[in-house]
């Protein structure tokens, strides 16, 4: 009979492969979609956008992330890929799913056939009195 420390190690072995080969799945609105791949201030992101939805799935190895600063690059990730404004985005700091503010018809058909990757920089930031939100300005750079 095995011993229960032999189940558990097999069990978490097979749950951390598991998750090297599923963390960076779409979600169930965005499969099939392709990504195009953001690295905003050293997060990456893989964004895919289905309508007036984005999606922002963080790819690369970060220590002790909080969502706060997460979320405030996975936001500006989407709006670089969808040309829209990103009104509001909920999530954690390894996936996030933003609403999108497209105006009129949706996010622009042109726009997203420009798949690619981006690289970004921040030149400043500063919180918005206004709205009490973390404003980027960003120089990305189409790699």
């Amino acid at each position: 009979m095995l011993g229960q420390g032999y189940v558990m190690r097999r069990c978490l072995l097979f749950l951390a492969m598991s998750c090297g080969v599923a963390c960076n799945t779409a979600g169930p609105h965005f499969r099939g979609l392709p990504a195009t791949t953001v690295t905003v201030d050293g997060s990456t992101f893989d964004i895919r956008v289905n309508g007036r939805l984005a999606e922002a799935i963080r790819t690369n190895a970060e220590y002790a992330p909080r969502f706060g600063p997460v979320q405030t690059r996975a936001q500006k990730a989407m709006e670089l890929v969808s040309g829209c404004r990103v009104k509001e985005v909920r999530g954690d700091q390894a996936q996030a799913t933003g609403l999108l503010d497209c105006g009129k018809g949706g996010p622009s058909p042109d726009r997203l056939k420009r798949r690619g990757e981006y690289d970004c920089l921040t030149l400043d930031s500063y919180i918005s009195p206004a709205t009490d939100e973390v404003v980027l300005d960003l120089d990305c750079t189409l790699i």
